[in-house]
Order: C-alpha cells, then sequence, then structure tokens
C-alpha cells in the first residue's frame, strides 16, 4: 500500500457471516485503497458470501468453526509472508474503507503500533450504532482507563496493528470479545496506542448478528463483560516485557551506539 512517501505491505481481514448483499461492494471499496491483498473469512455461510467476495477481488479463506474471534485468528493464519500491517474491518458495509489511510499512516509512518478506529468521534449515519454500543465502548474505554490509563472510546472493529506485535499479543479469544481483547492486551503490553475519527454507515445489507438481535447482542454484552474481568485479572499479574515494536525499536538504537 502506498502511503504518500511511505510503503507497507498492508493486509486487510475482513471476517463474515451470511453477508452476500454487501460484501462485494465491500471488498471493492477497499481494493481501490490501494492495499495489497484482502482476506475475506467465510465463517460457514449459508449464502453466497465466499462467491461474491470472490468474485470482487478478495482471497477468501474458509473457517466453519462458528465464533468472530476464530474468523479474525484464521485470517491472521491466512496472512502473505510479507505482511508488515493487518486491518480489521467488517463486511457488512457499515465501516468506510476510505479511512483506511487514516487508520494504518500512523503505523506504517513508524509512529503508532496500534491504531483505532472510533465511530464515536467521527460522523455516524443515523441508526448505525445503537445506544447500546455506545454505552458499551465508554464503559470499556473508562474500565481501561482506570486499569491501564489509555483512553479509547469504542470497541470498532476497524483497526490496525503491526503485525509482530499482534502475534506477541497471545489472542485466545473466540468470540466478540475479540476486540477487546486486543485493545486490552495492547495496553498491558505497553503499545503506542492511537485513537483516530472514523464515519460510520448504516449496513448495507443483511441483518446484524448482534445489534439486529436482541437476544444476540445481551449475549455479546455478557462475553464482553466477562472477557473483560477474567483478561483484567490475568494481565494485572504479569509482568510488564517490552512489546515487539519496542524490543525492535531499542535494538535498532542499541546498534547505532555500537
Amino acid at each position: 500500500m502506498h502511503l504518500g512517501a511511505i510503503d507497507a505491505v498492508v493486509s486487510v481481514v475482513i471476517p463474515c457471516l451470511d453477508e452476500e448483499e454487501p460484501i462485494g461492494g465491500v471488498v471493492r471499496e477497499v481494493l481501490s485503497q490501494g492495499v495489497d491483498e484482502v482476506i475475506v473469512v467465510d465463517n460457514g455461510s449459508r449464502d453466497a458470501t465466499a462467491a461474491r467476495a470472490r468474485e470482487a477481488g478478495a482471497r477468501v479463506i474458509s473457517e466453519p468453526r462458528r465464533g468472530y474471534g476464530i474468523a479474525c485468528a484464521a485470517g491472521v493464519d491466512a496472512l502473505s509472508a510479507d505482511t508488515e500491517i493487518i486491518c480489521f474491518l467488517d463486511g457488512d458495509g457499515s465501516d468506510v474503507p476510505a479511512f483506511l489511510r487514516a487508520v494504518v499512516s500512523p503505523i506504517a509512518r513508524g509512529e503508532a503500533d496500534f491504531v483505532m478506529g472510533s465511530r464515536l468521534r467521527g460522523h455516524r449515519e443515523p441508526g448505525s450504532m445503537t445506544p447500546q454500543q455506545i454505552v458499551a465502548g465508554h464503559i470499556a474505554g473508562a474500565l481501561m482507563r482506570l486499569v491501564w490509563g489509555v483512553r479509547f472510546t469504542d470497541m470498532s472493529p476497524f483497526r490496525a496493528i503491526d503485525i509482530d506485535n499482534l502475534r506477541c499479543l497471545g489472542m485466545g479469544e473466540t468470540t466478540y470479545g475479540w476486540n477487546l481483547e486486543m485493545q486490552m492486551r495492547a495496553a498491558a503490553a505497553r503499545l503506542r496506542i492511537l485513537e483516530v475519527p472514523v464515519d460510520h454507515r448504516l449496513r448495507r445489507g443483511g441483518v446484524s448478528k448482534v445489534s439486529g438481535n436482541l437476544i444476540a447482542g445481551l449475549s455479546a454484552a455478557w462475553k464482553i463483560t466477562t472477557t473483560f474481568l477474567r483478561l483484567a485479572a490475568t494481565l494485572r499479574s504479569k509482568p510488564r516485557g517490552l512489546s515487539a515494536g519496542q524490543q525492535q525499536r531499542q535494538n535498532r538504537s542499541g546498534a547505532m551506539h555500537v
């Protein structure tokens, strides 16, 4: 991906379940931003999601075991060997790929290790986020600020991270807790975290697996809550070491003084 005068190999992972209506348009929008690769992880769709994604130019990976975190992890495992930065976004058309450069550039320039796209700080189409999603983002942000001193306003799926740092985080969540886990582990690992405003749209087709269903929404909220409590206890009990990015910067600095 060419970012002004900066080049970085950027792969975008899109976990999908029954998104045949919007996924083709999403893939084409992402590719138009100049990314090097788009991986769509078909998480057991019963419709033509995989075919539409492939027709639009994505590399499609099948992961029949259901779970948002499982799908994201499958996308990470399928990355090209030369990937430097990985970006995640949803396949329903609600995330705006035009903001990919804003999310990826700080990492490519060496200014951040992990960048979150905040829907709450950007422009949101009316009805694109439920009140529950907005409140959940504020609560999670307040808890992480209390524990680690980091500031998040959202748990948006639209995010980017240096691939070496991601692989060092030890991600393990299989559900919608994946996004929160990444933010918590990034904070505990003392990564350089940046949050940037991104716009958010109404989904371009289909029905939300979380916000469009009360039971699924409550289930996701429960998973997020239990994920935070469990990980907070685990991460606070571990001694802090240097992140992969910090180790690399330290190594470069040491080499300069030899």
